[in-house]
Formats: C-alpha cells, sequence, structure tokens
C-alpha cells in the first residue's frame, strides 16, 4: 500500500468516532487470575491484524502491568513491525501515547477497525524500520477503570508496552526506545520518562517527544473550565478520579449535575475536529458546574499536584511541540513547564507552531519529532533551546 493511501486511509479514519467492539474480539481483552501472573511487560496473549500494509505486520496484544495498589493488571494495546529480519539487537521502538478518547472501556484505540491510522506520523515511523508500541492505558479495552490522567498508571502502561514489544518474538524489538505523545499521551510520556530508571531498568530510553502534553493540571483545569472542550476534559478527571482515588465529587460538584459528571464514563469522544466533540453527558454540563475549586480541597489538591509531570527530572533529552493557536492547552502553560524542565539542566528542545490548533500539533510536527527522535536513536548530541 503506498503511503498516499494510507494518508487518504488515516484521514477517514480519524473522522471517526471509536466504537465499542469495532474489529476486535471483545473476549481478547477477559482475563483470569492465572492470566495475570507474571511479570510486567509479559504478554498474555496476542492476535495478527489484517491492516493491508506492505512490509509491516500489526499485532493486537494484551500484557501485564502494575496497577496503582501495585497489584497485576492488564493492559491493551498494538504493535506495529517491520516484516523483515531484524538487526542485532532488534529495532529501536517507538512508544507511541494516545491522546483523550474517554474514560470508558469502550474507548480503546485497539478496537478501531483500523487503529495504525490514528498515529501521527505512522508513515515516517514505518520508513525508519522502527516498532512502534501503542497502549491504550489501563481501563480502555479492559475493564477496571481508566485512571485518567493518572501518572503512575499511564506511565507504566506505556513502559510494559515497550517491555511486551519486545517479547513479542514476531516484532524483533530492541530495548532501547523513545516515547512519542500527544495531550493526554504527552502527559504519559513524560510521566514514563520519570519513571523509566527505576520502574524498567531494563530498557534505555534515549528520548521523549510531547506534542501539547497535559502539564501543570491544576492551571489547565482553571483554564479549561470557560471551554465546551475544556469542561469535558475536566469532567472527565473528576469522573476518573472519584473512582479511582474516592475523591468526593460532592466537594466540587453543584449536585444538580452529579449525574452527569458520573455518566461520563458512557461515552467516547472525538479529538480529531477543531474541538472536542461532546456527546449526551456531557452536553448537560452548565458553565458553572464546580461549587469549588479542586485546588481549595484537599483531597483533590493532592492528587492534583501528586499527578503534575515535572517535580522530578524527566529522565531523557525533551522534544515539545506546541500549537498557539491552541485553546484546549493553552501555550503559556507549556511555555511555563518547558522553562521548569529547563532549570531541571534537562536537555529541552521547544518548538512552537503558529496558527496550530491543539488536535493539529500532534500531526503537524510529527516529521520533526520523528527525526528529533532518530537523532536519539543514533546517538547524536540532543540539541537544547532553553531561553531560545
Amino acid at each position: 500500500m503506498t503511503v498516499g493511501k494510507r494518508a487518504t486511509r488515516a484521514a477517514a479514519a480519524a473522522a471517526l468516532f471509536l466504537i465499542a467492539g469495532a474489529g476486535a474480539n471483545a473476549g481478547f481483552y477477559d482475563v483470569t487470575a492465572a492470566d495475570l501472573a507474571g511479570p510486567p511487560g509479559s504478554l498474555i496473549r496476542f492476535e495478527g491484524i489484517d491492516d493491508n500494509l506492505s512490509a509491516t505486520s500489526v499485532y493486537r496484544i494484551l500484557y501485564r502491568s502494575t496497577g496503582l495498589d501495585g497489584k497485576p493488571i492488564a493492559v491493551s494495546g498494538i504493535v506495529i513491525a517491520p516484516d523483515k529480519k531484524p538487526p542485532p539487537g532488534g529495532w529501536p521502538v517507538v512508544a507511541w501515547a494516545h491522546g483523550t478518547t474517554g474514560v470508558g472501556k469502550k474507548c480503546a484505540p485497539s478496537l478501531l477497525d483500523n487503529p495504525v491510522a490514528i498515529i501521527p506520523g505512522i508513515d515516517e515511523l514505518i520508513a525508519h524500520d522502527y516498532v512502534v508500541a501503542a497502549t491504550d492505558y489501563p481501563g480502555l479495552g479492559t475493564a477496571g477503570g481508566h485512571p485518567y490522567l493518572v501518572g503512575i498508571s499511564e506511565g507504566r502502561a506505556v513502559l510494559d508496552s515497550v517491555r511486551a514489544a519486545h517479547q513479542l518474538t514476531e516484532a524483533g524489538a530492541g530495548d532501547v526506545f523513545a516515547v512519542w505523545g500527544h495531550s493526554q499521551g504527552g502527559h504519559a510520556a513524560l510521566w514514563s520518562g520519570e519513571l523509566a530508571a527505576k520502574y524498567a531498568p531494563d530498557l534505555k530510553l534515549v528520548g521523549i517527544a510531547a506534542a501539547a502534553p497535559a502539564s501543570e493540571l491544576a492551571t489547565l483545569f482553571e483554564d479549561d473550565l470557560n471551554s465546551l472542550a475544556g469542561k469535558i476534559l475536566t469532567g472527565m478527571v473528576l469522573a476518573s478520579w472519584s473512582k479511582v482515588f474516592n475523591a468526593p465529587l460532592d466537594a466540587v460538584i453543584v449536585p444538580a449535575v452529579l449525574p452527569e459528571v458520573k455518566a461520563m464514563g458512557i461515552d467516547c469522544i472525538d479529538m480529531i475536529s477543531e474541538g472536542l466533540v461532546a456527546l449526551r453527558a456531557e452536553e448537560k454540563l452548565p458553565k458553572k458546574f464546580l461549587v469549588a475549586d479542586p485546588m481549595s480541597v484537599a483531597a483533590w489538591k493532592e492528587h492534583i499536584v501528586r499527578n503534575t509531570p515535572g517535580s522530578a527530572h524527566p529522565g531523557a533529552p525533551v522534544y515539545i511541540s506546541q500549537g498557539m493557536a491552541d485553546t484546549i492547552v493553552d501555550p503559556p502553560v507549556t511555555v511555563d513547564f518547558v522553562a521548569k524542565l529547563c532549570k531541571q539542566g534537562a536537555p529541552v528542545y521547544f518548538e512552537t507552531y503558529r496558527s496550530v490548533t491543539h488536535t493539529k500539533i500532534a500531526h503537524a510536527s510529527s516529521k520533526t519529532a520523528i527525526a528529533w527522535m532518530t537523532d536519539r536513536f543514533a546517538g547524536k548530541p540532543a540539541p537544547r533551546n532553553c531561553g531560545g
């Protein structure tokens, strides 16, 4: 299949909402206690996906990771690999961390008929003979609830997806990897870097590329409340964290809209259009649906601070891109976060894209991000433009 045909197919696939069970065997995602016995990153099962990509194989995978309680959990995703003999040590791996799709089980990208098509820069990644490991994150596809914007949960799932790709003999993946993420996935990418050295010392992280990452959560939640998209994202955080952390919703939510916030786990969202497309529950949220700033409530403030990246060294060189027409992750938030990384002495390269929106930034910056990751795989010194 030619690049042009892949691009056309990608555009068509991107316009679709995520649909429960699309193209996948629902039983694939179910696990027993016996299935969970094994180390993090080990494969539970895998199956081939007929994607008609030339010289490339695609696999749906189910692998073990570590839950917030330290117990083993199952996480799903896909692996894309070259159809040829790998070099000594295996192919380099790019771990793709996707943006927000929802908090419901049916919102997993691997459930799509064509999950490959929604990965920004997939043609370039394939052309470089990279193995791509794309996690769904816990609770998307699998049971257990999705810990939305919970750093440790996302970071572990990303790192274990690389381990799972390495264990998948058919993929020929090595243990050297970079992470590429957008929005929620940028948050996941940053957290995977902070966790990598201790959680996955068997892997070698060479770089982290993040497009419009969800970074300074407290500021983002406050800024986003003035837009429909922001209300959706804030509502999803509240709905998820009330279940994951047992945080009190009634301390921050207008009582009349509690049912709508709790129902946010039902639907999935489309992040391809020029703003998040709201579904049934989200449309009912009034402009003012908070009775208190979550940062003013101790139980919520603790989780916001704990899940904001940047308190530790990023763990590898960082590339960050930001669209200046972004109304979901405000550009000043990313600028401030980059400045904080620079103060830590981290090697950061930051690029802004004029007139590019939140939903377009990953595609707009994918070629640059992949070229930057390619240089990291090659061992070239990481560029930095802190203060520039």
